[in-house]
């Protein structure tokens, strides 16, 4: 009976000290912390590794040899310009739409005025909920080749000619820029929303006061406020465009006439995955990455985003 009381009264301290350890001031923020570090040690900062070792490489099934910076002479082809050009003017018509637009449209959603204004949120927003695969099924339906696609004959209807959109550059452009925009801007009106909330209206009720109308309350008041809000839409939008896939395949499943469809992420899988050419795969995405880090570092600059509040 002692030597047992003994043992009970020696593994009460132990769990006790064990308790102080884990609940620690010291120690718990590393415990609460440490599944986001392995996940970032293992799913991003090992493959970025890996990736950039790649891209020096030539990596064929069963074998792999250093070749220097050999992959990344081979960027300059026509391919690679083209998917360069594709995903940038892609990127810049999707800013120029799903960022302004939302903006008015969730201030619009905002006001109390608006009868139904939660049936209008939802709707806006159901899109985002769909696969990007499922709806390109039914754009090319839509947007088809005959003269009898709903497409060409409201064109027709029109007096217009009809369009082989999946043929041409222009085209072709138009119906990834509307794809893009009719799935995500529900999504940003949400992030707009979400921002307008949490403006003050007692700010809104002394404008009027001071007989501020409509317009010099959205560029002086919620414009303002909403600077945040709009530096992270545009800095998400930038990484969303430059990493575009889903959009061209679904139109061309890589193999678009003349690459008027070929983006930086679709020639990164014809390389990497359909030519079984990894190393020069890796060198895309490695410049891909630069290109995006470079252009957001300079957008935030700009923004105002690094500059301390006073």
């Amino acid at each position: 009976m002692e030597n047992k009381l003994d043992y009970s009264v020696q593994a009460v301290p132990q769990k006790r000290k064990g308790n102080r350890i884990i609940f620690s001031q010291k120690v718990a923020p590393y415990i609460f912390v440490s599944p986001f570090i392995l996940s970032f040690l293992i799913f991003f900062l090992y493959p970025s590794i890996s990736t950039i070792i790649m891209s020096f490489q030539e990596v064929l099934p069963g074998e792999t040899k250093f070749i220097g910076v050999e992959n990344y002479k081979k960027l300059l082809n026509p391919h690679f310009y083209a998917a360069l050009r594709n995903t940038t003017i892609y990127t810049i018509w999707t800013l120029i739409i799903l960022i302004p637009l939302p903006l008015v449209l969730a201030v619009i959603l905002n006001s109390k005025a608006i009868p139904g204004r939660n049936f209008f949120r939802s709707a806006y927003f159901i899109p985002a909920l769909t696969s990007t695969i499922v709806v390109g099924v039914v754009f090319r339906l839509i947007f088809g080749e005959l003269e009898s696609a709903p497409a060409n004959a409201l064109l027709k209807l029109l007096g217009m000619p009809a369009q082989q959109w999946t043929m041409h550059w222009g085209t072709g452009m138009f119906l990834m820029v509307f794809l893009a925009s009719w799935k995500w801007l529900g999504v940003n009106i949400l992030y707009f929303l979400s921002g307008l909330q949490s403006i003050p209206k007692e700010l809104y009720e002394s404008a009027e006061i001071d007989g501020a109308g409509m317009f010099r309350k959205f560029f002086y008041i919620t414009l303002p406020l909403l600077k945040p809000v709009v530096i992270y839409v545009l800095t998400i939008s930038i990484f969303g465009g430059f990493r575009m896939y889903e959009e061209s395949f679904v139109f061309w499943q890589n193999q678009s006439p003349g690459d008027i469809g070929l983006t930086l992420v679709g020639y990164i899988y014809r390389e990497g995955f359909i030519n079984n050419d990894m190393g020069f795969g890796s060198a895309i995405g490695i410049v891909l990455l630069i290109i995006v880090f470079v252009i957001n570092i300079i957008q935030l600059k700009v923004t105002g985003a690094f500059k301390k509040e006073g």
